[in-house]
């Protein structure tokens, strides 16, 4: 298993910390289903919009520490690059136990197309729950939380494959945890996803307007569907 990092983006005293699980863009690591429909330069650019997006959207949050966690070799990229304008704390850690108490989510770096609710909801259910989920509709999940350290949960299998979600509620029922749900939502992974996510940032761009700005130009250049453009 490789090794991650978490990085603070912003720091605060609150026992509700939000985890925004990234990679470094590099053609091949990131969004790979993609490039049927999409050139790798554009699965690249695309997933930079989707980062910048999805940071915003978890900043947006009001009392809630923000972190990043990717590999470690991607950290110094992902902070010179993708988020320099976001001015982070460079509380740079290697990820661990907490030794206080509190409420941890992670999600998908890929999220912007959440409503802030979902977010907020999550937080609330992992209140009442030792463990939270938000499922996907390919029978994985985009969303994750707890409020203790459990190392066999997490297992380092993945979060999109389609038995995630059945593999985790599987370990959750071994451990006797309690877990509730977010609402279910989608990942943006192939084509069809591009055309939905597009479709709904059309309506309401403010959600995510780099991505919206981006899905905006790709469909007037290329058309949606056209491949590898």
């Amino acid at each position: 298993m490789k090794s991650s990092r978490q990085t603070a983006v912003r720091s605060s005293g609150s026992d509700r910390v939000l985890v925004i699980m990234a990679k470094a863009p590099r053609p091949g690591a990131v969004k790979t289903r993609l490039t049927p429909s999409l050139s790798p330069e554009a699965v690249i650019a695309f997933y930079c919009c989707l980062l910048d997006d999805t940071l915003a959207l978890a900043r947006s949050l009001s009392d809630v520490e923000v972190a990043i966690m990717c590999p470690d070799t991607d950290v110094n990229e992902l902070l010179t690059s993708v988020f320099a304008h976001f001015a982070p704390d460079h509380q740079t850690k290697n990820h661990r136990r907490d030794a206080h108490p509190r409420r941890v989510i992670a999600f998908n770096s890929d999220s912007p197309h959440l409503p802030r609710t979902v977010l907020e909801d999550a937080f609330e259910t992992l209140a009442a729950h030792d463990v939270v989920v938000g499922p996907t509709h390919d029978g994985g999940y985009y969303l994750v939380g707890a409020r203790a350290f459990h190392p066999t949960l997490f297992a380092s299998d993945g979060m999109g494959t389609s038995t995630a979600l059945e593999r985790l509620m599987t370990r959750a029922r071994d451990l006797e945890l309690s877990v509730g749900f977010a609402a279910s939502f989608y990942d943006i992974d192939v084509a069809d996803d591009l055309t939905r996510l597009a479709a709904e940032l059309r309506l309401a761009p403010a959600r995510a307007p780099r991505t919206a700005a981006w899905l905006k130009e790709w469909e007037r250049l290329c058309g949606a569907g056209t491949p590898a453009c």
